[in-house]
């Protein structure tokens, strides 16, 4: 039975679906006001594994996740300005441009990943009725007051508020969310409607007036419009435990006096060279800067698998390149089993042979129902590379552990990963230059004499894509 560490109970709990042999899976999405960058999609990595597992174990899996286009504060809080308006003032297009394009990078980069869509990617704005009834119900049952702010969730109301994160509330200062709302009984009440933003773009009518969602209200009202009021698992970054999730939780108990979800599952972070990824210190990787240097996707899928979800990884190319060679020696050995098993091995499958495959199937099963120990079913993975089995067989097994790892190994068809050259790279570096200086004829011919070379260069929102042709 799969086990999984439950930040509920700060322990690890088997996962008993509440409808036998379904499992609903809420993860919390990007909020596409800017790029999602590698440190984002290494917690999506981490959940399609957790799909993949569960699917291939039989389970019927429906992954919601959100996309927040409004509401979601430059501070978590209830503080600051609307990233998607910051995102719109930065550059000069509307806020609903700004979510079209996000969106798209999003998507090319679960793409790119290989991680499968969530069965249901759910915007905000769509469901805003459902936010605004959710909020309806939470004030009905008394767990709201109003300021000139907007209505306000009353943590008072909900004893165990503290409880998920561990909170010492009494430690807590009011800080600025007092001071923009000054009608707040604890600096920790959230709002669930703000009204008093005329100048606020996106806005909508509601009981309390005009105005728009917090971003807690929203993750709470799309989890239980399609899970359910209570469903099996909620996934997000441990950054959202002591106040997003938190938060969520309270909503929950406001509006169905109990909790939604029933397993809270939390990835740590990746790091660059130590420090957290973020656009102000300049370390903001794209999956497609990774390719512009001639790195594949994959490369940094396998580097991903190599950690666990909840202790992070820390980025650096070194390492991206050690996670290539490993990529690369894999294809090569599969390019090999593939020639054998053309060829006809004629190794037998004896008794003990027999006794491997299984025993390499348990163990890589194991290793995931172990918390996900993804590292371990990737070492497994290369014992049976590595093992005496016949060719074929290693092959059916590499394929089958590949529904999980997600790796593509069954599309490989050359022994090593083609490297873009440098001198390709700079002949693209150069492209772009012109491109942004509207230099279009020379920029085309650039393009030409990529191509000459045996190069495509393929142009997407973010900047553009160097394949082998």
């Amino acid at each position: 039975m799969l086990q999984l560490f439950n930040t509920l109970n700060r322990k690890i709990e088997d996962l008993k679906p509440l409808t036998e042999k379904e499992i609903g899976i809420y993860s919390c999405g990007p909020t596409v006001y800017w790029n999602q960058h590698i440190g984002h999609m290494y917690a999506y990595v981490h959940w399609d594994i957790l799909v993949r597992l569960l699917r291939l174990e039989g389970y019927k899996v429906k992954w919601v996740m959100n996309i927040t286009d409004v509401g979601h504060m430059t501070s978590d809080s209830d503080t600051g300005e609307d990233k998607m308006e910051k995102g719109a003032k930065r550059e000069g297009i509307t806020v609903w441009q700004i979510a079209d394009k996000y969106i798209e990078q999003f998507y090319g980069s679960l793409d790119l990943l290989n991680i499968k869509k969530p069965d249901i990617l759910c915007r905000a704005t769509d469901h805003i009725k459902d936010i605004i009834d959710l909020i309806g119900k939470i004030e009905k049952n008394g767990f709201t007051y109003r300021t000139k702010t907007g209505i306000v969730f009353d943590t008072a109301k909900f004893p165990d508020y503290k409880e998920f994160a561990k909170l010492e509330l009494n430690k807590q200062e009011a800080g600025s969310r007092v001071e923009i709302d000054p009608e707040k009984r604890q600096p920790w009440d959230f709002l669930l409607w703000v009204t008093n933003q005329p100048n606020h773009i996106m806005q909508w009518s509601s009981p309390w007036g005009r105005g728009f969602p917090g971003w807690h209200i929203e993750c709470t009202a799309m989890s239980v419009k399609f899970l359910g009021e209570t469903f099996d698992i909620h996934t997000g970054g441990v950054e959202h435990i002591p106040v997003h999730h938190t938060n969520e939780i309270a909503q929950g108990y406001g509006a169905f006096r109990h909790m939604t979800a029933r397993f809270w599952l939390h990835n740590c972070w990746l790091l660059i060279e130590g420090e957290k990824m973020s656009k102000s210190l300049g370390n903001n990787v794209l999956v497609t800067d990774l390719m512009q240097k001639g790195f594949s996707p994959m490369a940094l899928r396998y580097l991903i698998l190599n950690s666990h979800y909840r202790q992070g990884m820390n980025f650096t190319f070194q390492a991206l390149e050690g996670a290539r060679n490993a990529l690369n020696n894999l294809a090569s050995y599969l390019i090999d089993l593939k020639d054998q098993t053309k060829k006809g091995d004629r190794s037998c499958l004896s008794l003990e042979k027999m006794e491997k495959v299984d025993k390499f199937k348990i163990d890589f099963y194991n290793a995931l129902f172990d918390d996900l120990n993804v590292p371990s079913a990737l070492a497994i993975l290369w014992q049976a590379v590595k093992s005496n089995i016949p060719a074929s067989d290693k092959l059916d097994l590499i394929y089958l552990f590949d529904e999980i790892l997600g790796l593509r190994l069954a599309k490989v068809e050359a022994g090593k990963e083609k490297v873009i050259p440098a001198e390709i790279q700079s002949l693209a570096k150069k492209r772009e230059e012109l491109r942004t200086q509207k230099k279009f004829k020379e920029a085309d011919f650039l393009r030409q004499e990529i191509e000459k070379k045996g190069y495509q260069i393929e142009d997407i929102s973010s900047g553009s894509v160097i394949k082998p042709r």
